[in-house]
């Protein structure tokens, strides 16, 4: 273990650069995430990761000391907690933060139970959107190319571990998916605010891909017109749209009912 005093420190100051800028992280293929749950869930479920970051003064707390058992002495840096209040976007107190190798898959074939974010931008509603789709039993998630960073520190936080439960597949051509897609035998299913059939009457059954537009504008036409079928959420008078990120658990879980219902 690295015990560390100084902000100068080369490996601290990759670790800020990291939290700090989209571009390397996107660069250099590694994320950051921050509290035990997250790393936690990470080395569980993908491997070890690459530095841990740990409060000098919560080194004897139970769930720290056994993150750290998990990884070699040499990629732990423990710093004084006013080094790390400068360094992560949480409080101190979360106590640690882990550099990890991203995820990244390419599925060979769409999966069954697909939710398509096209131009998704808000870092928050993504991260909840992953995960509701983790939570119903979603096999992947495209996101589009103006979608935000699966992998920043404000989707992840949202996400709460659910990016290593699913698939999720970044910077996709959505009609080009849309296309490869429908030629496998999948239905696009888009969802609109208004005049279209009741997500309740619509069969949401076999392989599908629910398509959720941006929180603004909503679906392209583009993706419209490849739809297959398209669905509205039915809401009281006087309401006029839902957060997306809350009409996309709706559509999700009533997929779900509906899969599990159907021989």
């Amino acid at each position: 273990m690295q015990r560390i005093t100084s902000r100068h420190n080369e490996r601290l100051r990759e670790v800020a650069r990291l939290i700090e800028s989209s571009r390397d992280r996107r660069k250099s293929g590694r994320c950051v995430l921050e509290g035990a749950h997250l790393i936690d869930v990470y080395t569980s479920r993908i491997g070890l990761p690459e530095t841990l970051v740990v409060v000098d003064d919560r080194l004897d707390d139970p769930t720290i000391a056994t993150l750290v058992a998990r990884v070699s002495s040499s990629r732990v840096l423990a710093v004084p907690r006013t080094l790390y209040a400068d360094l992560g976007t949480l409080p101190p107190d979360v106590a640690t933060l882990a550099v990890v190798t991203t995820p990244r898959i390419t599925p060979a074939t769409p999966g069954r139970f697909c939710l398509l974010l096209e131009d998704v931008q808000d870092p928050g509603n993504v991260g909840s959107m992953i995960r509701s789709a983790a939570a119903a039993g979603v096999d992947q998630v495209v996101l589009s190319p103006h979608c935000a960073f699966a992998w920043s520190p404000k989707v992840l936080r949202a996400g709460q571990g659910a990016h290593f439960l699913t698939t999720l597949v970044e910077g996709v051509v959505v009609g080009e998916w849309v296309d490869a897609f429908r030629a496998a035998g999948g239905r696009l299913v888009a969802t609109v605010v208004s005049d279209a059939p009741s997500i309740y009457g619509a069969d949401l059954s076999g392989r599908i891909a629910l398509a959720i537009g941006s929180e603004g504008a909503g679906l392209s036409q583009a993706l419209l017109d490849r739809s297959d079928v398209r669905v509205a959420i039915p809401m009281a008078a006087g309401s006029e749209s839902l957060n997306a990120a809350a009409a996309a658990a709706i559509v999700m879980f009533e997929a779900t009912r509906q899969r599990r219902t159907t021989p």
